[in-house]
C-alpha cells in the first residue's frame, strides 16, 4: 500500500532586489538630491582644500597636487612654536566668553521690557533699538576712539566688551521677538503667586525661552571669535592683546611661502566654532526658526 505525503508549500522570502532596481534607485536618489549635494560640494570643497594643504610639505603646498604626498601632522605642533597662537586663542576666548555673557545680562531684561511691560513711547524705544542696528560702526569709531582713549583702554580688548554691558540692537530685537510669543498667562500667574517681576523674569520666562537665548548667544560668540575690525581697531599696537583673526593675517604675512603652516593655523582657528555649533545646532536651529529670522 503506498502512501502519498502532500508537500507543504514553502513560504517564499522577500525576492532580492534585481541590480537594475538598485542602479535605478540610486539614480532617482542623485536626481532628487542633486541640488542638495551640489550644495554641500561648494560648502565643504574650500575646508577639504584646506585640511589638505594643512597636511601638506612646504614644497609641495606651493604646486598643483590636491593630495598629499605625505601626511605632515607635525604641520600643527610646528605653529604653536613659530606663532604665539596660544596667547591668540586665549584673548579670542576672553573676549567672545565675556562679550557673550555681558550681551546676556544686558539684552534679556530689555527685551523682556519691550516685549510684555505696557508703558508709553514703548513702541518708540524699540523703533531706536531697531534704528541703532542701521547705523554703520565706522560712522562712529573715531569718537568711540578717543573716548576710550581718554580712559587708557586703548591696545587692550576691553572698548569690544564693556560695550557689551549696554546691550545688544540685534540680539534685544530678536529676543523680544520671541518673548512676544509667550502668552502672557504664564507671567500672569506667577504674579498673583506673589512673583516680582525679575522672578517671573528668572523662574518663568528664562525657561521657556532657552532657544531663543541659545541662538543670540552663539551669534554673538561666532561674530566676536571672527571679529578683525574691532580687535584691529583697538588692540592692533599691542602683540600680547591679538586676537586669532589679527594673528592669522600677520601669520600669512609673516610665512609667506609657508601655506602649509598659514592653513594648519586657519584649521585649528575654525575647529572650535565647528564643534560648538555641532553640538549646539540643534538649539540653535531651533531657537532661529522661533525668533522668526529667515
Amino acid at each position: 500500500m503506498t502512501t502519498t505525503l502532500a508537500s507543504r508549500p514553502v513560504a517564499a522570502g522577500p525576492a532580492a532586489p534585481a541590480r537594475g532596481t538598485r542602479g535605478r534607485t540610486a539614480l532617482l536618489w542623485i536626481a532628487r538630491h542633486a541640488i542638495a549635494v551640489a550644495l554641500s560640494v561648494m560648502f565643504l570643497g574650500p575646508l577639504g582644500f584646506i585640511v589638505l594643504t594643512a597636511l601638506m610639505s612646504d614644497q609641495q603646498a606651493l604646486t598643483s597636487e590636491l593630495w598629499p604626498r605625505s601626511w605632515n601632522w607635525g604641520n600643527f605642533a610646528e605653529i604653536f612654536e613659530t606663532a604665539p597662537l596660544l596667547t591668540w586663542i586665549r584673548n579670542t576666548l576672553l573676549y567672545s566668553v565675556l562679550a557673550t555673557a555681558f550681551m546676556l545680562v544686558s539684552s534679556i531684561p530689555v527685551a523682556y521690557a519691550l516685549a510684555k511691560f505696557r508703558f508709553r513711547g514703548r513702541k518708540l524705544a524699540f523703533l531706536l533699538v531697531i534704528t541703532t542696528m542701521m547705523l554703520p560702526p565706522q560712522v562712529v569709531a573715531v569718537p568711540v576712539y578717543l573716548i576710550w582713549a581718554r580712559f587708557h583702554l586703548t591696545g587692550t580688548l576691553w572698548p569690544l566688551i564693556l560695550p557689551m554691558l549696554l546691550g545688544d540692537a540685534f540680539s534685544i530685537f530678536l529676543l523680544r521677538q520671541f518673548l512676544v510669543t509667550i502668552p502672557r498667562e504664564y507671567s500672569d500667574a506667577a504674579r498673583v503667586d506673589g512673583c516680582g517681576e525679575f522672578r517671573t523674569l528668572v523662574r518663568v520666562i528664562l525657561p521657556m525661552a532657552r532657544p531663543a537665548i541659545a541662538a543670540v548667544a552663539l551669534f554673538q560668540f561666532f561674530y566676536c571669535w571672527n571679529d578683525y575690525y574691532g580687535p584691529l581697531l583697538y588692540a592692533g599696537t599691542d602683540l600680547d592683546n591679538w586676537t586669532l583673526s589679527i594673528g592669522l593675517a600677520a601669520f600669512r604675512s609673516v610665512h609667506r611661502v609657508q601655506w602649509n603652516l598659514t592653513m594648519a593655523a586657519t584649521v585649528l582657528a575654525t575647529a572650535p566654532v565647528i564643534v560648538v555649533f555641532f553640538f549646539a545646532q540643534k538649539v540653535f536651529i531651533e531657537g532661529v526658526k522661533l525668533t522668526g529670522v529667515k
